[in-house]
């Protein structure tokens, strides 16, 4: 591995100050989408690192949307916040409070306090005329509030799609928002609400009208179609995800392209937006091991529909630190210490390039890094014990990524509510 260290010696630049994203957000300048990954959900330097490429893309290069993996009813309260939209959040906090699903922490945390407050601010700089930046949720999760948004809006516009609607809602109401009695009941038995959500999409794709990005009632529109969208795909994920193979991975991932299709389509044919998301879901799918397991994700997605030079994924990883993570799914939040990276490992192999921050552009040269070499992944569920026997995921980097920073040290990101703050690290 030494001609490694040496070809990342030769081809690194060095992290010193949000100055040096600006060669990052220019090498993703072109693209139609910029991909920003992150190996944890709960680095800080991953949220500001991107944070400050995505400042670049906006101000200098005409992005004009964020779509992140978050909820679209929950980073909708966002979005209405750095628009000043006539029902916003008085508050960035108030409309954090929108992220009640754990883990919360993905988006209620200051470091995307921060960011949104400068996009609200540069939104409200904007000369008049120019559509406002936005930022969106494009996961699949949120079935049961996306129906209540969707229920709500159709109430409110006398929709005739209201009493589709209602009828899709009671098909799910027999299982009292659980998603995993619906999983059971749909994936086992045969007891699902397929049709009713197919039919209600249907009906919202035809009513829905078309509008500036800026328009209240344009965005609303384009809301209730997105929770339309997400109640078809979550109903399939749940139903799916009962058999443990990939076919449920593929349906989030395959909803996340559909969604940012859709926002995209709404800022116009030309728009180009940020899209944040764990390094498992931008960085190409075929470049790891999920490929034999049959499984797709949002950076091959994007790559097969659009073009590989529309879109440029740039990968985030540590050597060490500590991360908030929950030691099961539903825990209370820890801040968990990051062991170094294990030996020959991607991130073993970047620290003893140099114990510093730096990045590597890897589409200008890419042959010396097409070996494939464990790269580490951090969920919202962690182990650090038990970490080399299953956060590793083979890759061949170049094939992965465009780009990737790394940072040799790192600290865990801060949950912005008293009553969510983690415990302390062990």
């Amino acid at each position: 591995m030494q001609s490694m260290i040496e070809e990342i010696q030769r081809s690194a630049a060095a992290l010193r100050s949000p100055e040096d994203y600006a060669t990052l957000a220019l090498a993703a300048a072109d693209a139609r989408f910029a991909l920003l990954g992150e190996a944890s959900h709960g680095t800080s330097e991953f949220y500001t690192g991107r944070a400050a490429i995505t400042k670049r893309l906006i101000e200098s290069h005409g992005f004009r949307f964020i779509a992140v993996e978050g909820d679209w009813p929950s980073c909708m309260a966002l979005n209405k916040y750095v628009k000043r939209a006539p029902d916003a959040p008085a508050s960035v906090r108030e409309a954090m409070r929108a992220f009640d699903r754990w883990p919360s922490w993905m988006w209620a945390n200051e470091e995307i306090a921060e960011l949104v407050e400068w996009l609200r601010d540069y939104n409200d700089k904007l000369p008049d005329g120019d559509v406002k930046v936005g930022f969106y949720g494009i996961d699949v999760y949120s079935l049961w509030e996306s129906l209540d948004e969707m229920i709500a809006y159709l109430e409110k516009i006398d929709s005739p799609a209201l009493e589709q609607a209602k009828r899709a809602f009671e098909c799910f109401e027999a299982h009292q928002r659980d998603e995993q009695s619906y999983a059971v009941s749909a994936g086992l038995y045969g007891e699902d609400c397929e049709d009713d959500v197919v039919r209600l999409l249907a009906k919202v794709r035809r009513e829905r009208h078309a509008g500036s990005p800026d328009s209240s009632e344009a965005e609303a529109s384009l809301s209730a179609e997105v929770n339309a969208l997400v109640s078809v795909n979550a109903e399939a994920y749940y139903r799916t995800m009962v058999r443990g193979d990939a076919e449920s991975w593929n349906v989030r991932d395959r909803h996340m392209v559909d969604a940012l299709e859709r926002v995209a389509s709404f800022y116009g044919p030309d728009s180009r937006g940020v899209v944040w998301e764990h390094n498992t879901h931008i960085g190409d799918a075929r470049a790891t091991d999920m490929a034999r397991e049959g499984m797709v994700n949002v950076g091959q997605l994007t790559r097969e529909k659009y073009g590989a030079d529309a879109v440029y994924a740039i990968g985030f990883g540590t050597y060490r630190g500590t991360v908030v993570a929950g030691s099961s799914w539903g825990a209370r939040l820890e801040v968990m210490t990051v062991p170094p990276g294990v030996p020959d490992s991607w991130e073993h192999l970047l620290h003893e390039a140099g114990a510093f921050d730096k990045y590597v552009l890897l589409r200008n040269d890419p042959e010396p890094f097409r070996a494939t070499i464990p790269h580490r992944a951090i969920g919202v569920v962690y182990d650090p014990r038990r970490e080399r026997f299953g956060n590793y995921v083979p890759s061949v980097i170049a094939d992965r990524y465009d780009a990737f920073v790394f940072y040799d040290e790192t600290k865990a990101l801060r949950p912005i509510e008293p009553s969510r703050e983690p415990v302390p690290a062990k």
